[in-house]
């Protein structure tokens, strides 16, 4: 039997609280609460904070005051935050309220891919709120909309987690342990003209594909690029981002994977496609710093010799 520890425990009777919650956590009072609480975590300057502080620092560059930078970290704290308060509120809400709330940009790009029959991957950071935007694409597009969760300690936290996005609306499939092979049920979705959103700005795993971002080496898994390639269906970088109380959801250009100018070793091919996917993630993020949630080292000269932290998101 699996040993969890007390900070694992807590952390599932915590969330397990706040979903029961509900309708609470979209008040004034949860607001001020949750920015508080952020602002606490800010004072300290806990691993968290810090990391997110020395993230922002390479988004925003050597020319971007301490002053300024200290105030654009409070923000993304905050920011962050409300991540974690929308995730208790979502399910009580409706999801026609959730979609017209959102800000739409280049739905185009999505249009035209389904009336060719296409499936869609879209690759996302860690910017807003994507369960909102799966909720706005769901209202908008239709599904099926298929998910990969990473496999949360305790199990019963992965579970309500689990549970929780399928009450939006999604399949969800776990990145790891599960009964198949997540990469094939991908492609059965994908080929059936289906959905797959797959956050990719962090490698998680041992098989990631190295690429520049703000002008340094991280790596990112290939997958969302590979099943293009095996696939044929369309790699739409997508960004959801906070519009004021509402929220935004852009997709961005698709990224042809195999086109005529594509190298022709695959693992080229695939390193090719994630560059050109991050690269429009990093313009996106430049515009809205503070909702790129990124707590966790993410450069590979911050990797080394540290290994990578696990996110419970």
């Amino acid at each position: 039997m699996a040993e969890f520890s007390l900070a694992e425990r807590a952390t599932a009777a915590g969330f397990a609280l706040g979903w029961r919650a509900g309708r609470a956590f979209d008040t004034s009072p949860a607001r001020v609460l949750f920015d508080a609480a952020a602002d606490l975590g800010w004072r300290r300057d806990g691993p968290g904070a810090s990391q997110l502080r020395a993230n922002l620092r390479r988004v925003v560059g050597p020319e971007f005051s301490e002053r300024d930078l200290d105030a654009l970290t409070r923000r993304g704290l905050r920011s962050y935050a409300r991540y974690f308060r929308e995730v208790f509120w979502m399910p009580s809400a409706r999801p026609d309220v959730v979609a017209g709330r959102t800000r739409m940009n280049g739905a185009a790009n999505v249009d035209i891919v389904r009336q060719r029959g296409q499936g869609v991957i879209c690759a996302l950071p860690h910017t807003g709120n994507w369960d909102a935007a799966a909720v706005a694409y769901l209202a908008r597009f239709g599904g099926p909309l298929t998910v990969v969760a990473e496999r949360l300690r305790p199990e019963s936290l992965y579970r309500r987690f689990q549970t929780y996005r399928e009450s939006l609306g999604m399949s969800v499939l776990p990145l790891t342990g599960g009964e198949r092979p997540s990469a094939h049920l991908l492609a059965t979705t994908l080929r059936a003209g289906g959905t797959v959103s797959l956050v990719c700005d962090r490698d998680l795993g041992s098989s990631g594909v190295p690429v520049s971002l703000f002008g340094r080496m991280i790596t990112v898994p290939p997958g969302p690029a590979l099943l293009a390639v095996q696939t044929g269906a369309a790699l739409i970088p997508t960004l959801p981002g906070f519009e004021g109380d509402d929220w935004s959801l852009a997709f961005l250009p698709e990224v042809v994977v195999d086109g005529p100018d594509a190298p022709k070793r695959l693992r080229h091919k695939v390193t090719q496609a994630m560059q050109q996917v991050v690269d429009q993630f990093a313009t996106g993020i430049v515009n809205a710093p503070q909702d790129w949630h990124m707590v966790q080292r993410l450069w590979q000269e911050d990797l080394e010799p540290a290994s990578t932290g696990r996110s419970s998101r």
